[in-house]
């Protein structure tokens, strides 16, 4: 929990300088800058003060949604076994999981992944907004924006959607690709194992895209190219268990070609 983080991040939603927050608490800028490095705490008479100023509620100071919560992720964990078999199933779960824990920013992002942004555009904006609003995470507010994009795409609304896609920082590399660059013994190798899933399905999406591009370019040759180096993709990782995950890629290209 640290509380002088959640702090800054307020300061910084609201756009409030350290020194409106200190010159409000009657404080020095030095007080608050420690608070927010980490080299100091603010005195427990001074939360009250705190919440009132940024508008929230003290639980939200302290972060009591408790993110990392056991339960939480193993709430997670179950929904997510149901996720491509039967989303319906892995909702109702995770729907479950917020009645324990309302509002928790990890368990709406998750119920994201189990709505149909097609069919029920409306209601993934709204679960969307609620996640950006709620979330310190800028990892799931980004995964956030992205369904928050996809929704408003199928709502025909393709300006909202490009200005969405444009508060997601474009990268290069990740905290997994780093660690397992960096990091030595069983920590490097799962993280390089989870990016290497992660990059993987990433790049038969995009696959998937250009040949869709082509298609429309009526540049079939080009497309068919596309599924076909896809598939051979997916033959190459044909050893590795979790390769059935992207048995959907393999019907979609076969589909294709045929």
């Amino acid at each position: 929990m640290d509380i002088g983080a959640r702090i800054k991040e307020l300061r910084k939603k609201h756009g409030i300088t350290q020194e409106q927050l200190a010159e409000h608490l009657m404080i020095s800028v030095q007080a608050v800058s420690k608070w927010e490095t980490g080299t100091a705490m603010p005195d427990i008479n001074s939360i009250p003060a705190i919440a009132e100023f940024f508008g929230v509620n003290i639980d939200y100071i302290f972060d009591f949604k408790r993110k990392n919560n056991a339960e939480v992720e193993k709430i997670c964990d179950e929904a997510y076994s149901y996720r491509k078999s039967n989303p319906m199933i892995g909702s109702s779960i995770i729907k479950a999981g917020l009645e324990k824990y309302p509002n928790n920013d990890i368990l709406l992002v998750n119920l994201l992944y189990t709505m149909d942004y097609e069919k029920n555009s409306d209601e993934v904006i709204t679960v969307a907004n609620k996640v950006i609003e709620e979330t310190a995470d800028d990892e799931i507010k980004y995964d956030a924006l992205r369904f928050l994009a996809y929704a408003y795409h199928a709502k025909g609304d393709d300006a909202a959607a490009f200005a969405t896609l444009e508060q997601i920082p474009e990268l290069y590399f990740t905290k997994l690709s780093e660690s397992a660059r960096l990091l030595k013994g069983k920590t490097k190798y799962e993280a390089a194992e989870k990016q290497t899933w992660i990059s993987f399905e990433i790049l038969l999406q995009v696959i998937a895209e250009k040949a869709k591009y082509f298609e429309t370019e009526h540049m079939h040759d080009k497309a068919l190219r596309e599924y076909e180096r896809g598939l051979h993709l997916i033959q190459c990782m044909s050893d590795e268990e979790k390769i059935c995950r992207f048995d959907k890629f393999v019907r979609d290209f076969n589909e294709r070609l045929n």
